[in-house]
Formats: C-alpha cells, sequence, structure tokens
C-alpha cells in the first residue's frame, strides 16, 4: 500500500473523523418533531428521529442511553443539540456526549413547550454550525482510522468475492494499525467454531462462544417449533443460491480475512478499549440495526458488501457498497460503489480487488460521498431488547 495516510478532523478527545455533522439528536420519539423543526430552521444540520426513549427499563435503558450517548460522540459528529421531554435523561445523554469534549448542549420541553425549545435550540443550532464550518482537515495516519462491516442480501457472489475482498482489505489494514469491527452474530451460525478460532487469544475465542450461545438460548431455542425460515437465510439469500444458515456463515466470515485475529469481543454498541486491531461486536445482522450500533462505538466508516442488492446507509457513518454480482451492478448501479464481479469473470485477482476497495475507502474518509449518502440513505434504527414497561 502506498497510501497509509488520511485527511480527517481531529477532535477534542484525539480521535479522527471522516464526516463534519452537526447532529439535532433526541432522546425519545416524543421529541422527534422538534428536533426535525430545528433541523428545517438550521440547514445543514442533521436531526436524527428514532421510535424509542419511553418507559424502557434495565439493559435495554442501558443500551438506548449507550446508542444515544456513541451516535453523538461519534469522531463524524462536530457538535451536537440533544432535545428530550424532561431533562433528567436529557442531562444524562448532554453529560455521556460532554466527556469526549465536542460541543453539546441540551434542551427539555417539559415546562417550555415546542415553541420555546425549537427557537433555543435553533440558536444554539446555529452556533454549532458555524464554528463547524470551519473545522479543517488535516492529514492523519491510516492506524487513526475506525472501520466497520456487515453484509447484506448475501448470495452466492458475496462468499465467492464481494466478502473475501472486505477480507483483503482487513488483512491489510490490520498489519496498519487500522481498528476494525465485524457483527452479525446470528449469520455465523454453522461457522462459530471456526469464527472462535480467529480470536486472539483462547479467552476472547471462549467469549466469543458464549455470545453466540446466548444468542441460540434465546432465538434459536425458544422457537425450535416455529418457522424461522425467510428469516435466516433470507428469501434474498435464497433466491441468490444460499440454501443454508451454514453457506451463509462461512461466506460471512470471509469478511475477515485470512491472517487477521480479533483482539476482543464487544456488547452492543460498546467502544472498543484495547487498542488498534480486529473487534467482534455481538449485533442483529438486520443492516441498520448493525450499522446504528456500529457507529454508535465510533466508527467512522462502513464496508458493506452485497450480492442481490441493498439500498442501506447511515445518517452519519458513510457506508460503501461492493458487489460481485453482475446483474446488481447493472441494476443497481447507483448503489454500488465499487463492482468486483470482474473476480468471477478472472479479469480481476482478489489482491486488486482488495486495493481497489482501499483506494475508494480512502476517497471516501478524504470526503467522497458514498452512493447511500447521495441518495440521501440515511437509516437510523435502534436495537430494542424488551417490551417496554
Amino acid at each position: 500500500m502506498a497510501a497509509q495516510s488520511f485527511w480527517g478532523y481531529r477532535r477534542e478527545n484525539g480521535r479522527v473523523g471522516i464526516r463534519n455533522h452537526v447532529v439535532i439528536l433526541p432522546l425519545d420519539d416524543l421529541s422527534n418533531a422538534a428536533c426535525e423543526a430545528v433541523a428545517n430552521n438550521i440547514k445543514g444540520t442533521l436531526a436524527l428521529p428514532h421510535a424509542y426513549g419511553r418507559l424502557q427499563f434495565g439493559e435495554d435503558l442501558e443500551l438506548h442511553f449507550r446508542t444515544l450517548i456513541g451516535t453523538g460522540s461519534n469522531p463524524n459528529v462536530a457538535a451536537c443539540i440533544v432535545i428530550g421531554i424532561e431533562p433528567s435523561w436529557t442531562g444524562r445523554i448532554v453529560d455521556g456526549i460532554a466527556k469526549t469534549g465536542k460541543p453539546v448542549e441540551g434542551f427539555s420541553i417539559e415546562g417550555n413547550g415546542d415553541l420555546n425549545t425549537i427557537a433555543a435550540a435553533s440558536r444554539k443550532a446555529h452556533e454549532f454550525l458555524q464554528r463547524a464550518s470551519e473545522l479543517r482537515r488535516e492529514e492523519r495516519s491510516i492506524s487513526d482510522l475506525f472501520l466497520s462491516t456487515k453484509c447484506g442480501e448475501s448470495d452466492t457472489t458475496s462468499g465467492l468475492a464481494s466478502n473475501p475482498t472486505v477480507g483483503e482489505l482487513i488483512d491489510k489494514f490490520d498489519a496498519l494499525g487500522v481498528t476494525a469491527c465485524f457483527g452479525e452474530t446470528s449469520e455465523l451460525t454453522g461457522a462459530e467454531k471456526d469464527c472462535a478460532a480467529r480470536a486472539a487469544t483462547p479467552e476472547v475465542g471462549e467469549k466469543f462462544l458464549n455470545t453466540w450461545q446466548a444468542y441460540m438460548d434465546e432465538v434459536i431455542e425458544p422457537n425450535k417449533t416455529s418457522d424461522l425460515s425467510e428469516s435466516q437465510p433470507t428469501k434474498g439469500n435464497i433466491a441468490g443460491g444460499l440454501t443454508t444458515i451454514e453457506e451463509k456463515a462461512f461466506g460471512n466470515l470471509q469478511k475477515i480475512g485470512k491472517r487477521a485475529k480479533f483482539i476482543d469481543v464487544l456488547g452492543p454498541a460498546e467502544e472498543p478499549n484495547k487498542g488498534p486491531g480486529l473487534y467482534f461486536m455481538d449485533t442483529s445482522s438486520a443492516a441498520a440495526e448493525c450499522g446504528t450500533l456500529q457507529a454508535a462505538a465510533g466508527f467512522v466508516v462502513h464496508l458493506f458488501p452485497t450480492g442481490q442488492g441493498n439500498v442501506i446507509g447511515n445518517p452519519i457513518e458513510p457506508v460503501i457498497k461492493l458487489t460481485a454480482n453482475p446483474r446488481t451492478a447493472r441494476t443497481m448501479r447507483e448503489h454500488v460503489d465499487l463492482d468486483v464481479s470482474g473476480i468471477l469473470r478472472r479479469e480481476m485477482t482478489l489482491d486488486e480487488a482488495g486495493d481497489a476497495l482501499i483506494d475508494i475507502t480512502l476517497r471516501t474518509c478524504n470526503g467522497r460521498l458514498t452512493c447511500a449518502e447521495v441518495l440521501g440513505h440515511r437509516e437510523f434504527v435502534f436495537t430494542k431488547l424488551y417490551r417496554s414497561a
């Protein structure tokens, strides 16, 4: 690799982002309208409406806070406005984001009403946006990059070419000190022992297997007599030639390459803290949920290989989509950032495909908009553990 640096925004806590968003973040579903009104008033800010935040408890509530705090703390966010229905939980989100040192301010609607809250939050967002507009990119080492990956609408071309292309990038970036993350707990079923063998230590491998078994105990065992068809594998997977979850799992595993070993297992939306390297995160296999959790953990660019075609994006973490399916590359070209179908035609080696993905990744880090960004795909979907109280 000739290029071992990228141009990014260095944040107050030393982390480096590749986008410069000013986010208007609702604590709860009741605050969505106010947040969207602020974003409408202050052009260039980004509201992130979602469906949750009331009457949650226990680990489900902790995950809600972790996701919101992590979203506002992501290095791609320059500043954040938080709006909630009441001040206590709103303040908890503000305090969590404030630990990064970035500008953040909270507003509560109770006792103020929508109009007064929107006016006050709009003035602060105006200030934050002008401040962010003066920030400049600086050249940073590739070791400052945090990268996540997930696959979707997989087919036979995914396991043969597009997923291994991501694996090539992971192997090359891992040697340079990049922090990377993969997930999709359910979609490693059948390949779980092979995945555990890729752990850096036996303890990490055991931690992964315990995480995978917890999924089996919660989802599979209680539903043995239920029809889980069209879920794993999905109807699209089956149409693409994947007949079993085991086939899907081994194709999925190709995304971590041949040499890199994962150094820790993260909970949903948990920030990595063991230093540079590859991490596994316990996530749903639903594309938007997985992307939301990985962005909340602080990852700034996302690689998404697809077979049959997927339109996924994320509001704060750019999603780079690649495919090796020539039909998808032709019929969904506006969604595809990189076509690696040449591998299947023997016009491109896996090494060349990996280098092409590195090139488009670094160009994205340096400011190139992904297809998902251009098309306005901003899927922001929370993982929920329990029904509300």
